[in-house]
């Protein structure tokens, strides 16, 4: 199937964005068409976890926003899936870093609600999210079972592990992760390749691809560094960015991968299960 990311930079605030999106959504070029399009962590926001700002609250939308409405004809128009990151309110005190597949009829496919939350200078996401509730299960779609997490999520392999287990056909991480202007230029490269190691290695424990979409662009003190990419179930890299320049990328990749990464490395057959008790405890001590 035809793959599109849009790696791209926030405008500074919602109906910008929206009005950006829906540009590069309409037109997209009809000789690729792409099956799934996948856009960036928060992709209407500014990454306002910058600061700890309870204004921006006021911004979350509700699953049954005209915007997400207005999406799911921009995807039945388009004929494609389209995986949403947003801003989600819950209800009154309640908001989660989320993510909705909406179906090529314009359906909504299902929803994840992002696991792990950070919080660290300049990620100060547990002020404004609550962890999900909804575990690590696959979202079916017309295109495959797609294994969404969302970017603090791509450093722990259990939830890719549990999105494989539970029948995930791909590994999809919309993402938002910068430079810090605090931090030497020094560490940067070794950064990103860090984060794309990480990624790579769930591709391989788990036989499937991987595909990583990164915002882009100076917020603040934080520099987004693009380098979205797509791994195959043996780790290699099929198309990476490279940059942390505004990009709309297409790739065809195949799932039937998978069945042959697992007949050459059946890693699933001799997983001990009987073993692991250790992994479901804080420490293991």
């Amino acid at each position: 199937m035809n793959v599109t990311w849009l790696q791209y930079k926030s405008l500074g605030n919602v109906q910008k964005n929206f009005e950006k999106l829906q540009t590069l959504l309409t037109h997209l070029k009809p000789k690729n068409k792409a099956d799934l399009i996948i856009l960036p962590e928060l992709c209407l926001w500014d990454y306002f976890c910058i600061t700890e700002n309870g204004a921006h609250f006021d911004d979350a939308l509700s699953l049954d926003s005209p915007i997400i409405d207005d999406l799911s004809k921009i995807a039945k128009k388009l004929g494609s899936v389209i995986v949403f990151p947003f801003f989600e309110k819950r209800a009154q005190g309640i908001y989660h870093n989320s993510v909705i597949a909406i179906e090529k009829d314009g359906s909504i496919a299902g929803l994840y609600r992002k696991m792990h939350i950070p919080d660290d200078p300049g990620f100060y996401e547990k002020f404004y999210f609550i962890p999900g509730d909804l575990g690590f299960k696959p979202i079916s779609t017309s295109v495959g079972k797609l294994g969404i997490l969302i970017c603090w999520d791509q450093w722990f392999p259990e939830g890719a592990r549990a999105m494989a287990l539970n029948g995930a056909d791909l590994l999809i991480y919309p993402t938002a992760i910068g430079w810090d202007d605090n931090e030497p230029k020094s560490v940067y490269a070794s950064q990103v390749d860090a984060w794309q190691t990480i990624m790579r290695a769930h591709s391989i424990a788990n036989g499937l691809h991987t595909i990583a979409v990164n915002r882009t662009g100076r917020e603040g003190h934080l520099n987004f560094w693009g380098n979205s990419f797509c791994a195959d179930p043996f780790g290699k890299l099929l198309v990476s960015d490279k940059s942390n320049k505004e990009t709309i990328t297409t790739i065809r990749i195949d799932l039937k991968q998978t069945s042959e990464a697992r007949k050459i490395w059946p890693f699933f057959r001799d997983r001990r299960v009987d073993g692991y008790q250790d992994l479901l405890k804080i420490w293991g001590n």
